[in-house]
């Protein structure tokens, strides 16, 4: 029952924290220029404050219950196939990159949204873009050796 538990758990973290980049990427961002520059970036940030929010809860879990399943799966990492190496590995190196994007452009950007300076906003916007997608790539590669290792 606790594996299934966890399992659950880390199931639903991937979906909300891949899942969420691949709206954000795939159906937010290509519906942006529809607005006019000052509501798409406070669209934008209204969605990414949400967003990042979600992230701060998937990401514990997710790592959490990953190192939790291995325990009780195969007792310690020493015991765990490779491709559950790669998984942990690869949500580790996620975790920095949203670090990075949270205290780094987003940090930035929030700042030039409150002092109305939107050229830098947009900038970092892109920044944020460059990140998101780079971790958008490592989930769904993530999500492969997770099939892979079934």
């Amino acid at each position: 029952m606790l594996i299934w538990v966890l399992f659950t758990l880390h199931l639903l973290g991937a979906a909300f924290w891949v899942g969420g980049m691949g709206f954000a990427l795939l159906a937010l961002r290509p519906a942006l220029p529809m607005l006019e520059v000052p509501q798409r970036l406070a669209l934008h940030a209204a969605v990414l404050k949400r967003f990042f929010l979600i992230v701060w809860h998937a990401m514990p879990v997710m790592l959490l219950t990953g190192y939790g399943l291995t325990k009780l799966s195969y007792g310690s990492f020493r015991t765990a196939p490779p491709e559950l190496h790669a998984m942990a590995g690869l949500g580790v190196v996620m975790a920095v990159v949203f670090l990075a994007i949270f205290f780094g452009p987003w940090k930035a950007t929030r700042a030039a949204m409150a002092a109305g300076n939107l050229p830098a906003a947009a900038a970092g916007f892109g920044r944020i873009r460059q990140l998101v997608t780079l971790n958008f790539g490592l989930g769904l590669l993530t999500i492969a050796v997770a099939a892979w290792e079934s």
